[in-house]
């Protein structure tokens, strides 16, 4: 039986985590796990989705290394999701429960996309994610690397799966 081809979305602070000084131990296991997700999406295995939010995010960007990298990530994208009015609208519910904007914005671009997972390792807004799914909001699973077992060769998105509240 071949395993399932799960669609991934990552936010831009998981698309900075492996450019980021991995003197700290978080840091460092952040950022290999994108990396080794990273290796899934080589292979086939899983599927990125990219969107406009994004590119529009990351022209914010200071630091050139970090974002031709991350472009060049990037470039291994299964689709892009443009920004329509159903986005649109649906990020301004999210943005009024009191996520940022962009954070509404990725959420309402998963959403659309219906991927399996959105990975963050944004810990407000993966606060923000499990509050209110506890509320039966329709956004979809958030979960933060920082929890992923150390020895991210083993892990797999049905342990992902086990974090969600």
């Amino acid at each position: 039986m071949m395993a399932k081809s799960y669609l991934i979305y990552l936010d831009v602070c998981c698309l900075n985590r492996p450019f980021d000084d991995w003197t700290q131990e978080r840091i460092r296991l952040e950022g290999q796990t994108i990396l080794d997700i990273f290796k899934r999406f080589y292979l086939n295995q899983w599927k990125l989705i990219s969107s406009e939010v994004i590119e529009a995010e990351l022209k914010r960007m200071t630091n050139l290394y970090k974002l031709n990298q991350i472009r060049e990530l990037l470039k291994i994208a299964e689709s892009k999701i443009i920004l329509n009015d159903e986005i649109d609208q649906r990020s301004q519910e999210i943005e009024n429960l009191g996520l940022t904007l962009f954070d509404s914005f990725h959420i309402a671009c998963a959403e659309y996309a219906r991927v399996d997972i959105l990975l963050t390792t944004d810990d407000r807004l993966l606060r923000k994610a499990i509050k209110y799914s506890n509320l039966g909001s329709p956004v979809p699973v958030v979960i933060s690397t920082a929890y992923l077992n150390k020895q991210a060769n083993n892990f797999s998105l049905m342990n992902l799966k086990l974090l969600n509240p």
